[in-house]
């Protein structure tokens, strides 16, 4: 095996294909159904929202390969290839026999994955006409990765920051304003979807689910405005898959193959991005790759969630989805994992962890952060909270190696950095972080009227 640290690939071996996972699933994600109707949804259902284009990557079942426009490509070129990484540090300090692998995503102009979608995404609104695009974000990476994006292919970005986020996080706001976005904590005053949380509770810190009402509200009263969205959906998730390709070329190179792929959790853009092409060949039987989501115990959908389907967003204002979701009412803790704190998972994610391709497992907020210093330590990258998550279940599972002796290779996708989540970092030194997890009670309460949903 090849005894370098880092893989890249030159420009022209940079993807000029997605892959679309669902063209390969044995069994197909179920419908998206229309609210009102209860019927299933059509791309053109979702034109007056999404861009068209986003909208029929949305529902193609089809194509298993999708062309990236060159004017995306072109500007993945800035920082695609993303360098895969072999751990040496971190198996050290370990002392396990495991290969330890991750790919950089930190290193995109904004820090993390999102712009892989995020460009794409800005550039179908622009080709379509579209002059306005609004959004929401938690921890704050899709919407800076939405602003940026947004002054590329010269349209007005509004972006709805989770306020828990908002006010934790003051410099992802201001490089979201330093791109021209406007942002505006939510729950806010400038939509009825806001106003309603706001009057039932003045203090409410925000989700995800209440930014992502308030955002598509904006999208449908204003006009050639449309909703971008930076996780969750299928086509998002088709978008990151750039990560996952360019990993299998990168992991050849290094001479080895994982047999253990790692992602952080919270819609499942960044999961997706790293599992789905090496998915394929387990779908083939070439391959019995274990895949991991990671997520917070405070919000724990995958593992403790109810399969149904169920609101992307507060007010049900979204198509309802078939996900493991914990309810679109919840309300999570106030973890600094912000880009976590969703209730639900994406269609295919979901569909796929029915089908048992998948597990996941839920980490405390203080087992997370360990991992993360403990990576920065021996790796020199301070890890996003996010990624602390992929980070914790990468050393669990390389600790089970030690113990049984067998030389597995892990792959985890370090989704970000985390130079902007020092106060969180300052807060663990300082051993005011508190671990936050979810009563049964809780779960039950939240998920006892899906069922009511669909009827």
């Amino acid at each position: 095996m090849s005894k370098q640290k880092r893989f890249f690939l030159s420009e022209e071996e940079i993807p000029t294909q997605w892959y679309n996972i669902q063209a390969d699933m044995p069994n197909k994600p179920m419908p998206m159904l229309d609210p009102k109707t209860k019927k299933p949804m059509t791309p053109e259902d979702m034109f007056p929202l999404f861009s068209m284009e986003a909208s029929r990557q949305e529902m193609d079942q089809e194509h298993a390969w999708i062309d990236i426009p060159e004017a995306v490509r072109e500007q993945y070129k800035y920082y695609r290839s993303t360098p895969l990484v072999r751990a040496y540090g971190l198996e050290k300090a370990l002392g396990t026999p495991a290969h330890i692998y991750f790919k950089n995503e930190s290193v995109s102009p904004i820090g993390s994955h999102k712009l892989n979608s995020a460009l794409a995404q800005a550039y179908y609104c622009k080709q379509e006409g579209v002059t306005n695009i609004t959004t929401e974000t938690g921890a704050g990476q899709w919407g800076c990765a939405l602003s940026y994006a947004a002054k590329v292919f010269g349209l007005e970005a509004a972006v709805y920051q989770v306020k828990i986020s908002y006010e934790q996080k003051p410099y992802r706001r201001a490089i979201m304003q330093s791109y021209g976005a406007q942002v505006t904590p939510s729950p806010s005053m400038s939509t009825r979807a806001g106003k309603d949380v706001l009057t039932v509770d003045p203090n409410n810190n925000g989700s995800l689910g209440t930014a992502i009402s308030e955002a598509v509200e904006l999208a449908m009263t204003t006009p050639n405005c449309k909703y971008v969205l930076g996780s969750v959906m299928n086509h998002v998730s088709l978008h990151q898959t750039i990560i996952g390709l360019e990993a299998e070329k990168q992991m050849e190179m290094a001479g080895e193959y994982p047999d253990i792929v790692i992602g952080c959790f919270g819609g499942g853009s960044n999961f997706a991005g790293i599992s789905f092409p090496f998915m394929r060949h387990v779908f083939s039987g070439e391959r019995k790759t274990r895949f991991i989501a990671a997520e917070p115990a405070s919000c724990p959908k995958l593992t403790r969630g109810q399969f149904q389907y169920d609101f992307g967003d507060l007010s049900g204002l979204t198509p309802l989805m078939p996900m493991y979701t914990l309810g679109h009412n919840f309300m999570p803790a106030n973890i600094h994992a912000g880009g976590l704190r969703y209730h639900g998972a994406g269609v295919i994610i979901s569909q796929l962890l029915k089908d048992g391709y998948m597990e996941a497992m839920d980490l405390k907020q203080s087992e997370t952060f360990k991992a993360g210093l403990l990576f920065a330590k021996e790796e020199g990258i301070i890890p996003a909270p996010e990624s602390c998550h992929a980070i914790a279940a990468a050393i669990a599972e390389a600790e089970k190696c030690k113990e049984t002796g067998e030389e597995k290779v892990i792959l985890f996708n370090l989704s970000g950095h985390g130079l902007i989540d020092m106060a969180a970092y300052t807060q663990y030194l300082a051993g005011n972080l508190f671990d936050h997890e979810v009563s049964d009670e809780e779960v039950t309460r939240n998920v006892k009227e899906l069922e009511q949903i669909i009827k």
